[in-house]
């Protein structure tokens, strides 16, 4: 099979989740991780923030990936770090950080970082890799960079046409419960407007159990 890396489109750091997160009062689990020395993990602090969306993309990634020997399967966009894995660790100042730099293509401090990474993984990845967004192709923020490197080896999910962000979520937790591989087209030249397609039929227990992981902790200490 084709080895195939994914990038991943962030989670928003400016939304109610962030607030609840940069609160001081917070005392949730993610909150009190995030004020150690060593913090959490990207993708899991990505998931809380952004819920049902982001949480699909990381386990689809996760369950798909086939880098070549020695290249990583899964990467994260960062507003202003460029590429890194979900498996890093970020503080709550290193996420401070992100939440300062807009996805703005006009904005070098975004721009510039994501532009070097790629063109890093380009060189490690050889000719023969394709490289998949997860993320949104209708605007240039993420396509027209990678695009600038990857040229038409960047694909997307071509069933992302037309469809909100929780129905991509849904999409990709249910494609990586059943064990299916999504179709790929090339983003240089695609059609990446469409039609909002029918809506998923209800799958409850997937969606259940990843909206519980992404919910704010109960209990009054979030608030």
């Amino acid at each position: 099979m084709t080895p195939i890396v994914f990038l991943l489109s962030p989670a928003s750091t400016g939304g109610e989740r962030a607030q609840l997160v940069f609160r001081e009062q917070a005392r949730f689990d993610l909150a009190l991780q995030l004020r150690t020395p060593e913090g959490a993990r990207l993708g899991d602090v990505f998931s809380f923030l952004s819920g049902l969306y982001f949480r699909g993309k990381l386990t689809y990634a996760r369950v798909f990936a086939r880098p070549p020997a020695g290249a990583p399967g899964v990467l994260i966009i960062t507003p202003s770090e460029g590429l890194r894995s979900p498996d890093i660790l970020v503080t709550l100042d290193r996420l401070r950080g992100y939440s300062e730099v807009p996805i703005d293509l006009a904005d070098a401090r975004y721009r510039e970082p994501l532009v070097r990474d790629a063109r890093g993984l380009f060189q490690l990845l050889g000719p023969e890799c394709d490289v998949v967004l997860l993320g949104s192709v209708a605007t240039g923020k993420y396509v027209e960079p990678l695009t600038e490197v990857f040229g038409p080896r960047l694909l997307f999910p071509t069933d992302f046409v037309g469809r909100g962000d929780m129905s991509r979520g849904g999409l990709l937790l249910r494609a990586a419960a059943d064990g299916r591989e999504l179709e790929y087209g090339a983003i240089a030249g695609a059609v990446r407007h469409g039609k909002r397609p029918q809506k998923l039929t209800p799958r409850p227990g997937i969606l259940r159990r990843a909206m519980g992981a992404a919910r704010a902790p109960r209990g009054g200490q979030a608030r």
